[in-house]
């Protein structure tokens, strides 16, 4: 018994070392990101060309909170009317953001962090009718386009000291203006052609007889301005009766 116990033994070593080594599979290295590589940049908006980066439609580019955040207005299409470029973390306007841009229409940069525009940023723009900053971070206003109708900066920053006395007046177009939610002090000079003028929630303390009529006379009659926001400023309106006699209907404050 012993003598075959031996043999079997023997028997199972033989076959043991005549077993081939197991082959061990070696994967091509398709160098595929580790952990360290996941901290780069990936590409920035600045670099995506517009149409890919934004959604553009026959005269149209909507650039609606954009990923990756986009800091700078991106180059547009010739044929662009229409911008709305909402909700990003653009800084500033250049001149040369819309240098070439004659047929822009309307322009929307609601949302923005905008808090510096360059003189001549809109000066191309002849054909700019509506133009909205809301929600930014100015203090001051560039030249605006003379055919605007509508202009928004409700909700910046801007003082009078910002805003030419003229800003406003030589636009003979401008129908709807808002200022709500700022730092003015004053009411800036506005065009006969207005018929909504929107100034809540300034620091406006004093009117005179010439902000929104002319004093020198009681036969002058503002025919278009027909809506007038002053709530929300340090202005009690029933203190200056004469400045509202041109009226038709008084302004929206605390009388």
């Amino acid at each position: 018994m012993i003598p075959w116990i031996l043999s079997a033994a023997a028997q199972q070593e033989y076959m043991e070392a005549r077993k081939p080594e197991r082959d061990i599979m070696k994967y091509p290295d398709y160098a595929l990101p580790q952990d360290s590589d996941t901290d780069q940049a990936g590409p920035k908006a600045d670099e995506l060309p517009t149409c890919l980066l934004c959604v553009c439609l026959t005269g149209s580019v909507y650039c609606e909170d954009v990923s990756p955040e986009m800091s700078s207005v991106p180059a547009l299409p010739k044929e662009t009317t229409y911008l709305y470029a909402r909700f990003n973390k653009i800084t500033k306007l250049r001149n040369r953001d819309f240098a070439d841009m004659a047929t822009l229409k309307v322009i929307d940069l609601t949302g923005n962090l905008i808090a510096d525009i360059e003189d001549g940023a809109f000066s191309k723009l002849l054909n700019l009718e509506e133009l909205t900053l809301t929600d930014n971070k100015l203090t001051k206003l560039p030249i605006l386009p003379n055919k605007l109708v509508s202009f928004n900066a409700n909700f910046n920053k801007l003082k009078t000291q910002g805003v030419k006395a003229t800003a406003f007046k030589k636009l003979t177009r401008l129908t709807y203006l808002y200022l709500g939610n700022n730092e003015l002090t004053a009411v800036p000079q506005l065009p006969e052609s207005l018929h909504v003028a929107h100034l809540h929630n300034n620091k406006i303390s004093t009117i005179t007889d010439e902000t929104f009529c002319k004093g020198n006379t009681s036969h002058y009659i503002r025919r278009n301005l027909d809506q007038v926001r002053l709530d929300g400023n340090p202005l009690k309106l029933s203190q200056h009766p004469n400045s509202f006699i041109c009226l038709q209907h008084l302004p929206v404050g605390w009388n």
